[in-house]
This record gives C-alpha cells, structure tokens and sequence, in this order.
C-alpha cells in the first residue's frame, strides 16, 4: 500500500463527498496514521473504501487491513503515549478521536483490520427504538 496514494485519495473522495477542509484534513491524518500502521507494524496490507450513507448524512467508510502479527493488548495500544517502536505513542488513539466511528479488530497471530467512518456534516444520530 502507497502511503501517499491513500492520503490522495482519501482526500480525494472526501472531497467529492463535501467535507470542508478541516474535516478533510482530519480524515487523511488518520487514514495515513492507519496506512503507516498496516505497514510498518503489519508488513503490509490493504485499505478499501467505500462511501456511507445513512439518510441525507454522506460518509467516508475505510478499512485497513494486514495479517501481521496483531496486536496482543488493545486497550494499552490506543492508550496515549504507548508505542511499540519509536514513535510518539499517539497513533491509534490519534486516529481514534479523528473521525466519527472507529472500530479494531486484532488478536496475535491474526492480524488486524481497522474500520473507521467519518461523516461529512455531523454523524447521523441513532435511531430510538419505539
């Protein structure tokens, strides 16, 4: 996966979707985090996006996924200031609290496939259950 691809055409589909600049920003941050991440720490893999839609809400859906060697404790690796190599400990968690919904799923030996959603105006909220 070409890192700068994905930050290109994140940018790119968040654009067509109408998110504004900063929310562009934010969303091509945390997908680039999430793209080193598959890389450096899973060997490689893949990201696929897809848009979101719910009503008249348009959204961004990307998923990243490797089958490296998973992430043996996840609730210490999207803790700030937790690294498992030389960095500032803020990815996942960074990522995390850059979009709307946010979703990991790893084990060791499994691999692990990240799924975030941002929307391009405010998230569409819950329906109540009647």
């Amino acid at each position: 996966m070409d890192l700068m691809w994905v930050r290109q055409h994140v940018r790119q589909a968040a654009a067509q979707l109408g998110f504004g600049l900063v929310a562009q920003t934010k969303l091509v941050t945390a997908a680039s985090e999430l793209a080193r991440n598959t890389l450096v720490h899973g060997g490689g893999g893949r990201m696929e996006s897809a848009r979101a839609g719910q009503g008249r809400a348009q959204g961004l859906r990307l998923s990243f996924h490797d089958e490296g060697p998973g992430i043996p404790d996840l609730e210490r690796a999207l803790t700030d200031g937790y690294t498992s190599g030389d960095g500032l400990g803020m990815g996942l968690g960074g990522a995390r609290r850059l979009v709307h919904e946010f979703d990991i799923d790893s084990a060791p030996g499994r691999g692990t496939t990240v799924t975030v959603v941002c929307w391009a105006a405010a998230p569409p909220r819950p329906r109540e259950e009647i």
